[in-house]
């Protein structure tokens, strides 16, 4: 069957896509960025080094394994990045008091000095991205996003995998035996009736 034009009309509306949470959640965050790079400037820090040097300014002498569940960054990226703030002077980084194979991180001068020259700019992106939305929307928004973002998706996982094998192990009811119905008569007695 071909396609019409009111086919194609109502593809280009989204169909499937409006109503797909990672894609929109994809959209919005293309969205977000590029009015971050705006605000920030090319020559400014990323958005997740923004998060990095926010994160260690609020947790001083954190551990990289605690900037992971701060950021939301997987653990080799954020090390890949933490070597290279390093390397630009913003962090600096120390063996644990508490455990030597563990690594803290803290501010340097120069990383407080960019995280303060950078919070305007961040403010002015998020009130951008915000403004996008009516202002009564804007908290719940901001609620549902914290939400969000704070889920363990892989914490859910065991419990439900479990479930699924007990289910899959547990005995199925047996069936109560049907009630006798009356026999039924043969042809052959039919006709002799």
């Amino acid at each position: 069957m071909a396609k019409t034009k009111g086919d194609k009309d109502r593809a280009d509306r989204g169909g499937v896509l409006d109503r797909s949470p990672s894609h929109l959640l994809h959209r919005v965050l293309q969205l977000a960025l590029d009015i971050y790079v705006e605000e920030s400037g090319t020559g400014g820090v990323t958005q997740r080094q923004f998060a990095v040097l926010a994160a260690v300014a609020e947790n001083e002498g954190v551990t990289q394994t605690g900037l992971v569940r701060a950021t939301g960054i997987d653990r080799s990226t954020l090390a890949d990045m933490v070597a290279r703030m390093i390397s630009k002077g913003h962090l600096e980084r120390h063996r644990s008091d508490l455990d030597a194979r563990a690594n803290t991180v803290s501010l340097t001068e120069a990383g407080a000095t960019v995280l303060e020259e950078s919070r305007p700019k961040v403010a002015m992106a998020d009130a951008r991205i915000l403004a996008l939305l009516k202002p009564g929307k804007r908290a719940g928004f901001l609620e549902l996003l914290a939400e969000m973002a704070a889920s363990d998706v892989h914490a859910a996982e065991p419990e439900a995998k479990a479930k699924k094998l007990k289910a899959a192990k547990a005995p199925k009811a047996e069936k109560a035996p049907k009630k006798d119905k009356k026999p039924k008569k043969d042809k052959a007695a039919k006709k002799a009736a």
